[in-house]
């Protein structure tokens, strides 16, 4: 089993430039569910305001509430962030599949956790990956080569919060 460092539970979800409003969305709903104590969208992911802070009515629509329950932050430098997160004691994870993550199933929480949610189309940046301490990645059967990014968080997450 891979566990993160400390004992105090924190869990963060970094949304590395998701372009679905309606995953966002979705995603927040997810977080809200299981208590995840922070989201980072980072760069071009939506938030749930337009440019004159006004609630997005399309992102509420899919988060029911959830925006305004759950902290969340729009970031624009993501190495940056891991950077800070891992100085607070924070043990960083991807979602991806990469040549070297392992399969999600191994991976359990301890402590403080930032988990890193990639785009639609070329998931986790390399330059992310590069800053984790472990990449999961969910086996898949089938002939898709993915699932959808909110798919996957609410599978990842409620597996790792299920324990």
């Amino acid at each position: 089993m891979v566990k993160g460092k400390s004992t105090t539970r924190d869990i963060r979800l970094i949304l590395d430039n998701i372009r679905s409003v309606h995953n966002v969305g979705s995603i927040f709903r997810t977080a809200d569910t299981l208590g995840i104590s922070r989201i980072y969208c980072f760069d071009t992911t939506p938030i749930p305001v337009d440019r004159f802070k006004n609630k997005r009515k399309d992102f509420a629509k899919v988060a029911l509430g959830a925006e305004d329950s759950v902290p969340w932050e729009h970031i624009i430098d993501g190495s940056l962030l891991i950077s800070i997160l891992k100085k607070e004691g924070f043990y960083i994870m991807a979602l991806e599949q990469a040549s070297n993550s392992i399969d999600y199933k191994k991976v359990s929480l301890c402590g403080k956790v930032a988990i890193i949610l990639g785009n639609e189309v070329d998931g986790v940046s390399k330059k992310l990956l590069q800053k984790c301490d472990v990449i999961a990645e969910i086996p898949l059967i089938g002939k898709k080569e993915s699932l959808n990014v909110s798919v996957s968080a609410g599978i990842f997450l409620y597996r790792l919060l299920d324990r």
